[in-house]
């Protein structure tokens, strides 16, 4: 079973998909700062330069991805974008998951995000920066 989960998260399908998450995810930090800024911890500098930077990231991995010649390459940038992204996680579970006139969610969910849906994105990074089609 996991050889076929692998195999689908290297499918062209499932790159098209990935492409598409990140374009969507990298869009929306320019159009809905709002949301992604009170989710970035306050011992970090910049909250404006990181929420754009991190936008800027997300859209020229999530093109990257589609292209084989680029794609294991974008992959571990996305690796290591994800992995950037724990501190605010790990801040988001440490303020009960719930952001004052914003993101307010049970606190399971909060650490569901951290420890389940946060490595299925990095396992399907990985499988399809392995993917030739």
């Amino acid at each position: 079973m996991l050889k076929q989960i692998g195999n689908y998260l290297k499918s062209k399908w499932s790159v098209r998909l990935m492409t598409i998450f990140y374009l969507i995810a990298g869009f929306n930090h320019f159009i809905n700062p709002d949301f992604y800024l009170p989710l970035i911890p306050p011992f970090f500098n910049s909250h404006e330069k990181i929420n754009v930077l991190s936008g800027i990231t997300e859209i020229v991995l999530g093109i990257g991805i589609l292209f084989y010649p680029s794609r294991k390459y974008a992959s571990y940038g996305i690796m290591i974008m994800l992995l950037a992204f724990i501190p605010s996680h790990v801040y988001f579970i440490q303020i009960n998951s719930c952001i004052d006139g914003g993101l307010c969610v049970p606190e399971w969910a909060g650490w569901f995000r951290l420890v389940i849906i946060h490595p299925a994105l990095l396992l399907w990074a990985w499988e399809a920066g392995k993917s030739s089609s």
